[in-house]
């Protein structure tokens, strides 16, 4: 059994470098997938979030990566990331245990000028890290030439399934040497990601540390029902509830203008709130996660786009507004608190319209989740208030008439409340040229 990083076979650099961390003793994915990517192997790992994935394979390339050098152009390693704040935090990892290595780095992530990032890659980089998107940018402008890469990283490959980016991996795989070392880790190992490790490694090494879309053991789960309109009243009471154990918190929900109403509601209410979603620049994203980091900001209200990108490990609460419509983005979720060792709590909001998502949560989970029974929690069994009195006077209306037509008699007072955020985001979507306005829907030329 492994006990410390120097059992691995690191370089006495590294060591140093962990040390300064202040990191001890390895996690087991790092023990199983260090020497066997020292050895050169092509690597299949799954371990959930929070399990130190990341060093698994940061800190062997660095190793790796420490004879040679490299060329204008062409980088000697790649790193694909799914999402620029999951990039940022990988490249922080090389600076972090690269500082007594001599490696040349480059992020290449959207919403950053391309004039900068071209800057360092015509100074030749050891490791690349970028997102698929703006790496093909680069290439097909002649900037990034792939043919020398010797190791390539494609982390958080279900991610990378799921947000549509496999085509533009498969891309970039083609422009690469088919002699090269592959590694590939997910947090989850759907059926398809098999499939594309078949495709894109050769005879690797399978490696699990845990069961596939298991939550940590360190993260205290709870739920609490609640009615659609009372989850903002219920946020604040739930904040003020937790006191002093709430240090900061991640609060997740599942659109982006959610994300802006709730944003705009704490920080009415006088809390030190912050927002990040993927429709922010990239400047405005990172300003906001620094902010959160060093405490200017103790409540970051987000989309998925950080539930894996954020690797803080001083995290104590996570928030679901809303259950994600994903199960598996749950366990990503929830896995932004309880990180290396520390104790984490999470509280999830279910509405009754939430009864088939929270059941796939609880089934991929698969261990018993417990109910909150705070003042202002309604049983789900419960009706809206004011239903029935709206039953009873819809139910008066209809035996009305219009007499001239001898017809149902139709309610002009309708009201848009009733339709959900998704109707009334593609009604205001919807574009119609100047003077054809008959192309408009029937309910819209009243």
């Amino acid at each position: 059994m492994t006990e410390t990083f120097a059992d691995l076979g690191l370089g006495e650099g590294i060591l140093r470098a962990v040390a300064d961390a202040g990191y001890e003793k390895p996690t087991p994915i790092q023990q199983k997938a260090i020497p066997y990517v020292l050895m050169g192997r092509d690597i299949l790992g799954c371990a959930q979030t929070g399990t130190g994935k990341t060093a698994s394979f940061t800190l062997p390339m660095i190793d790796i990566l420490a004879q040679g050098r490299a060329r204008a152009r062409m980088p000697r390693s790649v790193i694909l990331e799914p999402t620029r704040e999951l990039a940022a935090q990988v490249a922080e990892n090389f600076d972090t245990y690269g500082k007594y290595n001599k490696l040349t780095m480059a992020l290449l992530i959207g919403g950053v000028s391309f004039t900068e990032q071209e800057k360092l890659l015509d100074r030749g980089v050891d490791v690349l890290i970028a997102t698929p998107g703006r790496l093909l940018d680069h290439c097909e402008r002649g900037k990034v030439i792939l043919t020398d890469t010797k190791v390539l990283v494609i982390d958080e490959a279900d991610r990378m399934l799921d947000m549509g980016f496999i085509p533009d991996v498969e891309r970039i795989v083609g422009l690469m040497p088919t002699i090269r070392q592959t590694l590939m880790f997910s947090a989850t190992m759907p059926p398809e990601i098999k499939k594309l490790a078949d495709k894109f490694l050769m005879n690797p090494k399978e490696m699990a540390v845990d069961p596939p879309s298991s939550t940590a053991d360190t993260v205290e789960q709870a739920f609490v029902t609640v009615q659609p309109r009372s989850k903002r009243k219920m946020l604040r009471s739930l904040i003020d509830r937790e006191g002093d154990s709430l240090k900061n918190a991640l609060i997740f929900c599942n659109r982006k203008r959610e994300v802006a109403d709730l944003f705009a509601s704490l920080q009415k209410s006088g809390y030190p709130v912050g927002a990040l979603h993927g429709d922010m620049d990239q400047y405005k994203r990172m300003e906001w996660l620094e902010k959160f980091r060093t405490g200017e900001v103790s409540l970051l209200i987000c989309s998925d786009v950080a539930a894996r990108g954020l690797d803080i490990a001083t995290v104590s609460h996570v928030f679901n507004v809303d259950v994600p419509n994903n199960a598996e983005d749950y366990v990503h979720r929830i896995g932004r608190t309880g990180r290396a060792g520390r104790q984490g709590k999470s509280i999830t909001f279910v509405t009754k319209d939430d009864d088939k998502l929270w059941a796939a949560v609880k089934k991929i989970v698969g261990k018993d989740i417990p109910e909150l029974e705070i003042e202002g929690s309604a049983p789900r069994e419960e009706e809206p208030e004011q239903t029935a009195p709206r039953r009873e006077s819809r139910s008066r209306s209809e035996g009305k008439t219009d007499r001239s037509r001898g017809k149902p008699e139709r309610d002009n007072r309708r009201s848009r409340r009733g339709r959900d955020d998704h109707e009334i985001g593609e009604l205001e979507e919807l574009k119609v040229p100047f003077g054809q306005s008959d192309q408009l829907p029937a309910f819209l030329r009243r």
